[in-house]
């Protein structure tokens, strides 16, 4: 079912996106047109670049690599925390012809030598405290090994120094970089988009959040993510703005100082950090005062006016643009923040996409639960809809879709079709405006015995809305509906307790969370057991759970384990 809807976006600087057609020319025209400003930096000024430095340096790079035959269509990757220089490498490769390879800082050993083989990458720009990590047998295989912090050779050989390679200016349908993902179901994919993919999500971006040369990105999440690489370093690049990385990973002791710092205007964050700022300080701050818990009953306007002010003040006080992506946001803390009028966003979109498929509109009226409207020139439809419910697979189409999976044809397939279109595997609901309401994932959902759909994200999101958990997840098992709960740390203590207290407290805990669930969903979705989890669950780089790790009959950490006397990590 396809329902035309009026577009929502506006005409702006159509030049913009007469040029943005590769990533060659996005290159060619910021570095020239806004040369004198500064592109991008450390928070604490390191490794700090202007256009026009960046520009100069990624010409350096790319002949350095031209000299050992490196020539276009060679695979360049990149295992690197957040830097200037990530994006440096990056350029270097595909602005010139080349497929740049980004490979996730907390890729495994194995997955990070799998990558390399499977894309047969001739070049490596890697950091110091991830070498560890490279396997002598990629290192021999690799032309090229570079220090992406100081660009310095770690291997080349004199033999490869014939100045032989051929460079090129890429066309919109070349393969520009190759993003492997296994997301959470299991093996990993690696997704190739084009120029032309990459650049058509600059365009979604700008019409969605429009962004300019004054604003201030503050990159928190991995680069060699397809949601932080196009919507935040190369959008802020696509604009002329500066985007500010962090020296160190993103805990609450570097982060707050770094927002203090940069001010910024932009930040693209995952739901779990603006999740855990409501529950672990905004609701805490609440209960513990009188005066803001009578304000909560009869001044709520004033109160959420005051938290709102006091929420941008924490992220440096110039915040004009939030988005959230990744994963699903809690719908409780989502009318937390429609109250407080904080400047969110929320856009969904997958790898293949590059990622944005719909967006929801700034200073656009928000709806609850909603992932918003089509961006831009995407089409959209559901799939196999049920009458009753509305319920149907988002399927979509336009320039955003991948070329496919790099050497798997097969499972190229079985997610996109001859016209073009391609199965998100994400199953939802339009209302009559043409916003989106995601209910789960196909691939995740639950026949009930009356072969009713149950869609466990929904059971989880009520799971985590008890104070005393931190996360959860919803499977079946045997039959039956089980709840996989991690609480917090301060409301049960694995290590501290005699063993007698302990189950007594686990048998307590776990009766509540199934009594409050049982009352609160419908009849189909009721759960059957709670299992209490020692560890916090496996995640992807967006921090949605990796649910293939725990569908097995036995869960690693459970307390099940536990009580047949096995010491288990999870």
């Amino acid at each position: 079912m396809t329902k035309k809807i009026k577009s929502p976006y506006k005409t702006r600087n159509k030049y913009r996106e007469t040029y943005c057609t590769t990533l060659n020319k996005v290159f060619k025209y910021t570095t020239s047109k806004y040369s004198d400003r500064t592109m991008s930096q450390f928070v604490d000024g390191g490794q700090k670049y202007t256009y026009a430095d960046f520009r100069e340096r990624c010409n350096m790079l790319s002949t350095r690599m031209w000299r050992f035959g490196i020539s276009a269509g060679d695979k360049v990757a990149i295992l690197s925390q957040n830097m200037p220089n990530w994006t440096l490498a990056f350029f270097a490769a595909t602005a010139y012809g080349r497929v740049a390879v980004p490979i996730l800082p907390d890729s495994s050993e194995n997955e990070v030598n799998n990558i390399l083989a499977h894309s047969e990458s001739k070049v490596l720009f890697i950091s110091q405290r991830l070498k560890y990590k490279l396997s002598q047998e990629s290192l021999d295989r690799l032309t090229l090994v570079i220090d992406i912090e100081t660009l310095d050779f770690i291997k080349r050989r004199k033999e490869d120094f014939q100045c032989n390679g051929v460079v090129k200016d890429p066309q919109p349908e070349d393969l520009a970089t190759i993003i492997y993902t296994s997301g959470t179901t299991g093996k990993a994919k690696g997704v190739m988009l084009s120029h032309r993919n990459i650049c058509h999500n600059l365009v979604a971006s700008f019409k969605a959040q429009p962004c300019y040369k004054k604003d201030r990105f503050l990159s928190i999440l991995p680069m060699a993510h397809a949601y932080e690489m196009c919507v935040s370093s190369l959008y802020s690049m696509y604009v002329g703005a500066c985007c500010y990385y962090l020296p160190k990973p993103p805990t609450p002791s570097v982060l707050i100082p770094a927002m203090h710092k940069v001010k910024p205007t932009v930040v693209l964050s995952v739901p779990l950090i603006i999740e855990k700022v409501y529950n672990q300080s905004v609701v805490p701050t609440i209960q513990k005062s009188r005066l803001l818990r009578w304000m909560d009953e009869h001044m709520p306007k004033l109160l959420y006016w005051f938290i709102g002010r006091q929420l941008i003040k924490k992220f440096g006080g110039k915040l004009r643009f939030f988005g959230v992506g990744g994963s699903k946001l809690d719908t409780k803390v989502e009318e937390f923040l429609i109250k407080c009028n904080f400047p969110y966003a929320v856009g969904y979109g997958l790898t293949e996409t590059a990622p944005l498929v719909c967006n929801v509109i700034v200073n656009k009226r928000k709806r609850l639960g909603s992932i918003g409207l089509a961006s831009y020139n995407v089409e959209i439809k559901l799939d196999n809809q049920n009458p009753e419910t509305g319920e149907g697979e988002i399927v979509c189409r336009g320039d955003n879709v991948m070329l496919g999976y790099y050497k798997d044809p097969e499972r190229t397939i079985s997610v996109l079709d001859e016209y073009g279109w391609f199965r998100t595997g994400d199953i939802a609901t339009m209302d009559k405006n043409g916003y989106y309401y995601i209910k789960g994932r196909l691939n995740n959902t639950i026949l009930g015995p009356s072969g009713e759909n149950i869609y466990p994200e929904e059971i989880e999101m009520v799971i985590n809305n008890i104070p005393i958990v931190d996360e959860s997840l919803v499977m079946e098992k045997n039959g039956e509906l089980v709840a996989l709960v991690k609480f917090q740390d301060n409301v049960l203590n694995w290590n501290q307790e005699s063993e007698d207290q302990f189950f007594e407290k686990v048998d307590s805990l776990k009766k509540s969370v199934m009594e409050f669930v049982n009352k609160t969903v419908g009849k189909h979705s009721k759960i059957n057991k709670v299992e209490a989890m020692k560890e916090p669950f496996e995640k992807s780089a967006t921090q949605k759970i990796r649910r293939f790790k725990y569908n097995g009959e036995a869960t690693e950490g459970s307390t099940e384990e536990t009580e047949n006397n096995e010491e288990i990590e999870s």
